[in-house]
């Protein structure tokens, strides 16, 4: 007898774009398992419940803008990590005799972890994290799992964030580590980039940027002139996916 397919999909508002969609379908293809990854383009998270009652067979959903904290009321129950940041990418979907129940996580924090895990020394233990929207706190999140203190930085200043004006020799001399959270540089925006001092970055430096379009940013360009280490988020994205497919498999 042949197995039920399995539904997995995104949910979000508006869905232009899906990595994931063109990236789950194709896994399920060359992979021969009988799934279908589809988007759900919800106007407002009250449909949510629809889309669940919809598919019996939904087994897992991907989250993005604008839903990935107001699904959260929604949800039995919530990993730390994601708990932490009050943010939700993933929800693994577990059904049992009739009941059903949603558990979240955030594979944002595993995949940028994994990504700059094998780029870390024993002197990059510091790292200024551009930008304060939901992206920096999976990236706050993800370095402080890996031991390394993160200060936050933001056009405007509070408590707990400077700003770019605030940049010194010596805070670039300090943290070691950079990581772009801003859209800043994103296609077709490729003049774009943070402003920060990059005349002092040295070739001990790492400067990680989340985007990955272009493959190489200003950023990462103005970085790389320096003598700095580069990376984009490409990875990470490919990472945070096969994380998604290990939670809902697990």
């Amino acid at each position: 007898m042949l197995s039920e397919e399995k539904i997995y999909g995104l949910i979000g508002f508006p869905l232009t774009h899906s990595f994931s969609r063109n990236y789950f379908n194709q896994k399920f293809e060359a992979e021969g398992i009988n799934a279908q990854y589809l988007n759900f383009e919800l106007p407002d998270i009250g449909d949510f419940m629809e889309v669940i009652s919809e598919y019996p067979t939904l087994s897992g959903l991907n989250v993005t803008i604008p839903y990935k904290e107001q699904v959260i009321p929604y949800l039995n129950e919530i990993d730390d990590d994601a708990a932490k940041i009050g943010a939700v990418n993933v929800i693994k979907i577990i059904r049992d005799k009739g009941d059903i129940r949603f558990k979240g996580y955030n594979s944002d924090i595993i995949g940028f972890s994994d990504s700059i895990a094998p780029l870390l020394n024993d002197r990059r233990t510091s790292a200024l994290v551009l930008g304060t929207g939901g992206a920096s706190k999976a990236v706050v999140r993800g370095l402080q799992n890996l031991g390394v203190n993160t200060t936050l930085v933001s056009r405007a200043s509070r408590p707990g964030v400077i700003t770019y004006n605030d940049l010194t020799p010596d805070i670039i001399a300090q943290n070691l580590i950079i990581v772009n959270t801003t859209p800043l540089g994103m296609y077709p925006h490729v003049d774009e980039c943070p402003d920060i001092p990059y005349q002092y970055l040295t070739k001990e430096h790492l400067c990680y940027d989340l985007l990955y379009n272009p493959d190489v940013t200003l950023f990462m360009r103005k970085a790389a002139q320096q003598g700095a280490e580069t990376k984009n988020g490409l990875e990470m994205l490919l990472l945070q996916a096969f994380a998604a497919w290990n939670i809902w498999n697990e």
